[in-house]
């Protein structure tokens, strides 16, 4: 593959010339991934905009296959017939980041996504749109020019806001990669951008990791660090207190807070699949609802809401375990790489274990990439998710798929007049369906036109259920009336108010835990 997106020089937009940033600005690097960034940005855009600043999340690239559709797209790509902008994809992370500001996610908090697939590597988007599939050292290589769009957007996202929270990506002391970094220290080069390191006690080695991101950074590197907070602490701090002193000492840093461990971080969506080498498994009784852990998995959010319910007990099935016999429900979550996870599922025995729960009857659900698996075929012929060619379904609906077109990227908020609940999410995908199966829609969605539209199929005996929609059950009369048709005992769980709940707990966190007028303070 010796150019994998050969459209990428003339797509990319040209340099702008920008005069000084609007906003003050303050980036949060980290010592790794994982170390806790995205939700103290999180915490952080919550308790400033309860100050009443305007304030704003920024990201130059995230890694993640949990995306979201942006409320604006690209300003380089021409307007549709109707007038609108085609919509554009960020990582769910600034997503979140943007309602922590009470604001609607735009592409400019988050330009550069990358969703791993498998064998190619990832699909690149910049600023919402789809380029193309890159492998890792193709795109190394392609890093540097994507930089103008980059501080194209940080300008966008500064000039309507009084505070801007940059967050980097993994560490910022990867200097072997320092040549292509669009992400850490060369951005809060360009951009002047003061940072804050946050290390990970919970971890281990949190004094190694700060001190050796010291001794790892160029001398101007250094300067930029206005101060370091240690994440995730849990027991007396009066015994981690001298830590803290010995790398002010070697580093010439300020300790600049510790942030005590967050009980409700469950409660906020995950990142990415990193959260799955730990899921949380749901306290609820009743209704047993298993998903497998598919590698390539996109948009687990879409579980939470079920998760979060009393009367459902939801596992996560990871490779080398079977599905339990005592399921009650499989779903199928969404996937970057719909015939790989279909090889997946072969490969685990999850296949075989789904077809003999259906003919048990059990019931199984298909999200997204989920719904095209429970067809009988997906084919590729572009090579768009890997090698070209077509993969058996599980053949559980009368559908086949054909990956390809146009990304589409659409909300949802409307009636379903099958249920008679109000629907809210959204589609992400490049697969169309077809076949007989989709005479027997799962919902029948009132957009306004003469007719109600119809989404996704349900097998004839009504067990087996498809549809493209993201985060279906996260309406909360949908999702009782669900939990009702499969014999489960639906709550009171207010979702929306849940998540609102956990934000609002999160910056009362960062309130306590840190000195957040000299945390603004540093922001220049």
């Amino acid at each position: 593959m010796s150019d994998p997106i050969p459209s990428i020089a003339i797509d990319l937009p040209a340099p702008r010339e920008h005069g000084p940033r609007h906003a003050r600005a303050l980036m949060i690097q980290g010592t790794a991934s994982d170390v806790g960034k995205s939700l103290l940005v999180a915490g952080l855009c919550r308790a400033y905009t309860r100050r009443g600043l305007r304030v704003r999340p920024f990201k130059a690239q995230n890694m993640s296959n949990n995306a979201a559709v942006a409320a604006d797209g690209d300003p380089d790509l021409p307007l549709a017939a109707d007038g609108t902008r085609p919509r554009g994809e960020i990582g769910r992370a600034q997503a979140l980041q943007a309602r922590a500001c009470r604001v609607a996610p735009s592409i400019h908090m988050n330009p550069v996504l990358l969703k791993p697939q498998t064998l190619i590597g990832s699909q690149v988007v910049l600023r919402g749109r789809v380029l193309g599939n890159c492998r890792a050292r193709e795109y190394h290589k392609m890093k540097p020019r994507l930089m103008p769009a980059i501080l194209d957007s940080l300008h966008r996202v500064t000039a309507e806001a009084d505070l801007v929270l940059v967050e980097g990506a993994g560490s910022g002391a990867e200097v072997y990669l320092r040549a292509s970094d669009i992400t850490n220290m060369r951005l809060a080069r360009d951009a002047d951008l003061p940072v804050v390191l946050l290390g990970d006690i919970d971890r281990g080695g949190a004094l190694a990791a700060v001190v050796g991101t010291h001794a790892l950074l160029e001398d101007d590197e250094r300067a930029r660090v206005v101060g370091y907070i240690i994440n995730k602490f849990r027991g007396d701090l009066s015994l981690f207190e001298p830590a803290c002193t010995l790398m002010t000492e070697r580093t010439g840093w300020p300790w600049l807070g510790v942030l005590r461990w967050f009980e409700g971080a469950e409660r906020l969506p995950a990142e990415d699949s990193l959260a799955l080498e730990r899921p949380a498994q749901a306290a609820g009784q009743g209704l047993r609802i298993a998903v497998p852990q598919l590698s390539r998995v996109a948009n687990f959010d879409d579980l939470d809401p079920l998760a979060a319910e009393p009367g459902v007990s939801l596992r996560w099935v990871r490779p080398g375990t079977p599905i339990p016999r005592d399921t009650d429900v499989v779903i199928l979550p969404g996937s970057k790489a719909t015939r790989a996870d279909l090889e997946v599922l072969r490969r685990e025995g999850w296949g075989i274990d789904i077809l003999a729960h259906v003919r048990q009857g059990g019931r199984v659900v298909g999200l997204c990439a989920g719904f095209q698996m429970l067809g009988r075929v997906v084919r590729d012929p572009l090579g768009i998710e890997g090698e070209p060619g077509e993969t058996p379904g599980l053949g559980l609906l009368d559908v086949e798929t054909e990956i390809g077109g146009d990304k589409r990227l659409v909300e949802i908020d409307v009636l379903d007049r099958s249920s008679g609940c109000r629907v809210s999410g959204y589609e992400m995908h490049m697969g169309r369906t077809t076949g007989a199966g989709l005479a027997r829609p799962w919902l029948h969605l009132d957009d306004g036109g003469a007719t109600p539209r119809p989404e996704g199929a349900v097998s004839a005996d009504g067990r087996v259920t498809g549809a493209y929609i993201h985060g279906l059950f996260g309406a909360d009369g949908f999702r009782a009336h669900w939990l009702e048709r499969v014999g489960a005992q639906a709550s009171t769980l207010d979702f929306e108010a849940r998540t609102e709940a956990a934000l609002e707990a999160l910056a009362d966190h960062c309130e306590a835990s840190l000195d957040l007028d000299a945390l603004l303070a540093l922001a220049r």
